[in-house]
């Protein structure tokens, strides 16, 4: 019954190989570490890198403003071919769920994950497959998604002002500690919100992050209030990031017979966990929905009269990549546009970094959109933007996926409210 499924989905859609798929998302990795070159010189990027690694990386950490922008670019390219080469090793199929991951990535290296914050929650979390018995593939995405922690490695290595010595080996012995954890929570966590929130390992990581703060300030440890943005780069960005989005959606083109087919019925999904677009719909229909999704988010920089900086890209190759994994136009713009109304009548600014990554991180609630329709979309994202700038304080930046723990907050109330009073079509 298996093969009669497979051939009809293979009649109907252009198949690519697992390692054409592969080289794909590798070559635009890489088109991301070289475009840091455009920048600066190979001297300055190793001089930036410095910069990165030995930084506490918390909220929020801009990486071109503390380094350069070359830096920034190459730090965000080698940690997605990094991923790239897990994923490779671990077996794991290059699905909508491991691009997700690997352009997540690459979105918070700009502002957060570096080489040296990630590497002992990674094998925290390879410790826990083998005390498992597990192969490591199984809890792959967790090892990808659970870097959000890597700032909690860097603020006790480097922020704490302990000797560096003790700084690594307590900063480390956390990272392997938080790998270790993640993989049960994570899996229990997701019954918390039912799927309505994409980034459940954010919600998982803030957890976590929240019980390390809690721990460090009943010891007088406090991380400081961090706001390092730059700016002044938008029309650079702006072409660099339009050619790398029409690419995408050029590439899906080509891939996907030289059509649009499946396009409308891969927007027709909710995009609930677990929405894999490209086993449902094909690889080519979701490289033109990423490069869609990127492409509008750089637009709604520029209406918003934001700024492109570390973090804002960073949102834009998050919500780009989750294209292949729950995420499209339709259930994502009710969310956007919530946030916005939400700017227009409370205290933050449209145009500020926080509120600008509140509506591009906040579509970790399209499936609401996507399952209640439009306006409950609208209220979601509504709700998101007051929940957000306001749960960091309980991690202290320790998490970069703050809108995964408030994504998860606003789910898993707004949800049962929902399903309670809806009526047929009522939110249609």
């Amino acid at each position: 019954m298996i093969e009669n499924v497979e051939k009809r989905w293979a009649i109907h859609h252009k198949v690519i190989s697992e390692d054409t798929k592969y080289k794909v998302i590798a070559l635009y990795a890489l088109a991301v570490l070289l475009a840091g070159f455009l920048f600066n010189t190979p001297l300055e990027i190793l001089k930036g890198m410095g910069k990165i690694l030995t930084s506490s990386s918390i909220l929020l950490t801009d990486y071109m403003k503390i380094a350069n922008i070359g830096s920034a670019f190459f730090n965000s390219g080698l940690m997605m071919l990094i991923a790239i080469g897990v994923a490779r090793k671990s077996k794991a199929h290059m699905n909508g769920y491991i691009i997700a991951a690997v352009f997540t990535i690459g979105g918070f290296a700009m502002f957060g994950k570096n080489l040296y914050n990630v590497v002992s929650i990674t094998t925290g979390v390879y410790l826990f497959s083998r005390i498992q018995r597990e192969k490591f593939g199984k809890f792959i995405l967790i090892a990808l998604f659970g870097t959000a922690l890597g700032p909690l490695v860097s603020q006790i290595t480097f922020g704490f002002g302990l000797p560096l010595w003790m700084g690594i080996l307590i900063g480390n012995a956390a990272g392997l500690a938080t790998g270790i954890l993640l993989p049960p929570l994570a899996t229990s966590f997701v019954k918390f919100h039912q799927g309505f929130n994409l980034y459940n390992i954010g919600f998982t990581a803030g957890i976590v992050g929240t019980f390390f703060m809690a721990i460090f300030r009943s010891f007088g440890l406090e991380t400081p209030s961090v706001y390092e943005v730059s700016q002044g780069n938008n029309q650079t960005f702006a072409i660099l990031l339009g050619v790398f989005f029409a690419s995408m959606i050029l590439v899906g083109y080509i891939m996907n017979d030289k059509s649009f087919k499946h396009l409308r019925k891969l927007m027709r999904q909710p995009g609930r966990l677990v929405s894999d677009f490209v086993t449902t719909e094909g690889f080519g229909v979701t490289m033109i929905n990423m490069g869609l999704l990127g492409v509008f988010g750089v637009i709604y920089v520029f209406v918003v009269k934001g700024q492109l900086n570390g973090p804002t890209i960073g949102g834009i190759f998050t919500m780009m990549g989750f294209g292949a994994f729950g995420k499209h136009l339709k259930n994502a713009l009710p969310i956007m546009l919530g946030v916005f109304l939400a700017t227009q009548l409370k205290l933050w600014d449209v145009n500020s970094t926080g509120a600008i990554l509140a509506a591009l991180f906040g579509t970790t609630l399209a499936p609401i959109a996507g399952q209640f329709g439009w306006k409950a979309g609208i209220l979601a994202g509504f709700l998101h933007m007051s929940i957000v700038m306001n749960v960091g304080y309980l991690h202290g930046g320790l998490n970069l996926y703050n809108n995964g723990l408030s994504g998860g907050i606003v789910a898993a109330t707004l949800v049962p409210i929902l399903d309670a009073f809806r009526e047929e079509d009522s939110f249609e």
